[in-house]
């Protein structure tokens, strides 16, 4: 099996997990679920450290929507894709790019420090904030998020890869989850998604 296929294979298996929480459609909005903002089992608290060096938590970011997805810098292929759909898809929504917040969240953070994320910064939209931390803030917010993640083999150096949840999560301006995306989403589809709920 192939480390394209296994990641794509977690993700689906992540999204069968989320629905089994109740929160599995391709677009479930709270008010769909009856609940109210906030109350989703997707998402939560975080205090995490951004690539320009602050400190931040999920109070940084409210008010916009924002776009969460979790990887790795020295990912070869998934990672790059995903945030790629996330640039071009904002990309199509013009002004309207402003409204949102996408976050780009290491789940490697032996590797990705500040300085390592700063640098990834320059390669996508220009909105994202690259986030890093603790091996135990990651783990905080990874586990809010249902986000699976472990070192695929330890090679005793630095060439190791991650096996992770390759899932988009689209998040309401308070915290609240609205929708989540494998990584066959298209921009075209992610940009509809958006502007549907803006």
């Amino acid at each position: 099996m192939t480390n394209r296929t296994f990641i794509i294979l977690i993700s689906v298996l992540g999204a069968i997990f989320i629905a089994a929480l109740g929160t599995g459609a391709w677009i479930v909005t709270q008010s769909q679920q009856g609940a109210s903002e906030g109350s989703s089992l997707v998402g939560g608290p975080f205090s995490l450290t951004e690539h320009t060096g602050r400190s931040v938590t999920e109070a940084d970011f409210d008010g916009a929507h924002k776009i969460v997805y979790f990887g790795y810098t020295y990912c070869p292929d998934i990672c790059p894709t995903g945030l790629t759909v996330i640039t071009e898809a904002l990309d199509r929504l013009g002004e309207d790019a402003k409204r949102v917040k996408p976050l780009f969240i290491t789940v490697d953070p032996a590797r990705d420090t500040v300085e390592v994320m700063a640098d990834y910064h320059q390669h996508f939209h220009e909105n994202f904030s690259n986030l890093t931390g603790t091996p135990q803030q990651i783990a905080d917010v990874a586990r809010a998020y249902r986000v699976f993640y472990q070192k695929a083999e330890d090679t005793g150096d630095d060439t190791y890869l991650m096996d992770h949840s390759a899932v988009t999560y689209l998040m309401a301006p308070g915290g609240g989850f609205l929708a989540h995306f494998g990584p066959e989403a298209t921009p075209e589809q992610l940009a509809q998604a958006i502007r549907d709920v803006l």
